[in-house]
């Protein structure tokens, strides 16, 4: 059964990093698999954020950045609107790595 106060809990993880660490907290407790599912993914985002700081010298750095910036965007929308839709194949991969997010 859905809870009614899960339902912006997904929307929640995208705003900023406090904002995950504070979705997954109040998560742990109904485990709704849609909040569950965008915070697993807001988790990889902010990795390829976090990474793209590092290597910002090169190309790879600047591309990695925007990527995850325009992936952010994106799945900030779909949580928005409650709909399980992400980057095509890195979204299915971040919730097999993830699984520690449950």
């Amino acid at each position: 059964m859905k809870h009614k106060e899960t339902t912006y809990y997904g929307f929640l993880a995208y705003l900023t990093f406090i904002g995950l660490i504070i979705a997954y907290q109040l998560n742990k407790e109904q485990k709704d698999p849609l909040t569950t599912w965008h915070i697993k993914n807001m988790f990889g985002l902010f990795m390829g954020l976090f990474i793209s700081v590092f290597i910002q010298d090169s190309p790879v750095g600047f591309y990695l950045y925007w990527s995850a910036a325009c992936g952010w965007i994106f799945c900030l929308i779909m949580a928005f609107f409650k709909k399980q839709i992400g980057i095509p194949w890195l979204s299915m991969a971040f919730q097999r790595w993830f699984n520690f997010l449950d």
